[in-house]
């Protein structure tokens, strides 16, 4: 079992879905989180079940998109516990939108979460972690929209491809200070996103019953399966701890064997 005792984390997104699971199997692990979410009430519950169950852990709420907010977020980790050890940047969004219709206001509302949110959120802790010394871990959420380009999440295909890259240019500017920086691509997970997804598809015509894109997709994992939330958890301890030390610039997919690149 990968060693993450007293490690400061903080993970964005940390109210629900992915975000949640890793938070509290962390927590359980005894790390120290810091529950991020745009609902300060959301992150109040998650930070108080993982309190109630013996972890540690304190709420913020963080809007991604805007620069104050994210560096006040990790400057609370780091009263909390004393440094920050690993960013999960792992809050994002999602549309269905077929292609013709994506506006530019789509556009801007997607990769403004997705990409500059991953963007900020990364600059920040390499500051962080830059004046601490010693390194530090980013773990960003890509998708397996980051492999493959699916006509009707488009923009957020792009997002999400933005991720991998800046995963990548990370990673190869600031492996000299200790600093890496990985991502995890999940399939289709049962989540809420994966509700509004769903959803986004019937709006738009393109299927007629609810969890008709959902089972679609997810028939094409060989593992004959969806994905849960606490399927992400193994490769989020892994890429946490110091048993991924020597991995940096790399995009895990953990999809079930959705795609094989």
């Amino acid at each position: 079992m990968p060693i993450l005792t007293n490690k400061s984390i903080v993970i964005t997104g940390a109210a629900g879905g992915i975000g949640a699971a890793i938070a509290t199997a962390l927590a359980a692990d005894g790390a120290h989180i810091t529950v991020a979410d745009l609902s300060q009430a959301a992150a109040d519950k998650v930070a108080g079940e993982i309190a109630k169950a013996g972890g540690k852990a304190v709420a913020v709420a963080v809007d991604v998109r805007e620069r104050a907010q994210v560096r006040a977020m990790i400057d609370r980790a780091v009263e909390a516990f004393g440094r920050l050890d690993v960013i999960f940047n792992n809050a994002g969004v999602a549309q269905t939108r077929p292609f013709l219709d994506i506006t530019e206001e789509d556009w801007r509302f997607i990769t403004d979460v997705n990409a500059l949110g991953v963007l900020i959120g990364m600059q920040e802790a390499v500051k962080t972690f830059k004046q601490q010394g010693g390194g530090g871990k980013i773990v960003n959420t890509a998708s397996i929209a980051g492999k493959q380009g699916y006509e009707p999440l488009a923009h957020y295909c792009a997002s999400k491809f933005a991720v991998v890259a800046m995963t990548q240019a990370v990673a190869r500017a600031f492996g000299k200070d200790g600093i890496t920086a990985n991502c995890f691509c999940p399939g289709v997970v049962a989540t809420p996103m994966w509700d509004t997804i769903d959803k986004g598809f019937r709006d738009s015509g393109l299927t007629h019953k609810v969890n008709e894109a959902f089972d679609s997709f997810a028939a094409g994992a060989v593992l004959g399966r969806p994905s849960r939330a606490d399927d992400l958890v193994g490769v989020a301890r892994y890429l946490a701890s110091s048993d991924s030390d020597f991995m940096t610039g790399q995009s895990l997919l953990v999809d079930g064997g959705m795609v094989f690149i």
